[in-house]
């Protein structure tokens, strides 16, 4: 049976992860209230942040950058978009 965790970005009980995505505070408090689903979204959002801002993950302030936004996402607040994407389902449909 999978572990169920109340998730802080959708407000409801969903699976939780199998494990901390990082150690320390951070790592264990996304353990505890970030479902497997809303981080496997994050992730794929922070490859396209990462990506279309042309971050370097060497540079401090581009990790705080970072760290805003993933918490700002797994909260439900505004975060950062990346310019210009359109959504596979939306690109399909416009080629209609």
């Amino acid at each position: 049976m999978s572990r169920q965790i109340f998730c802080c970005k959708y407000q409801k009980e969903m699976e939780g992860l199998d494990r901390a995505p990082f150690p320390g505070p951070v790592g264990q408090r996304i353990f505890d209230s970030v479902s497997k689903q809303a981080w496997q979204e994050w992730t794929a959002h922070q490859t396209m942040l990462i990506n279309e801002k042309h971050l370097n993950m060497m540079d401090a302030q581009n990790r705080k950058y970072l760290q805003e936004q993933m918490d700002k996402f797994l909260t439900g607040d505004d975060y950062e978009k990346a310019e210009g994407y359109v959504p596979p389902s939306e690109a399909s449909s416009d080629k209609d």
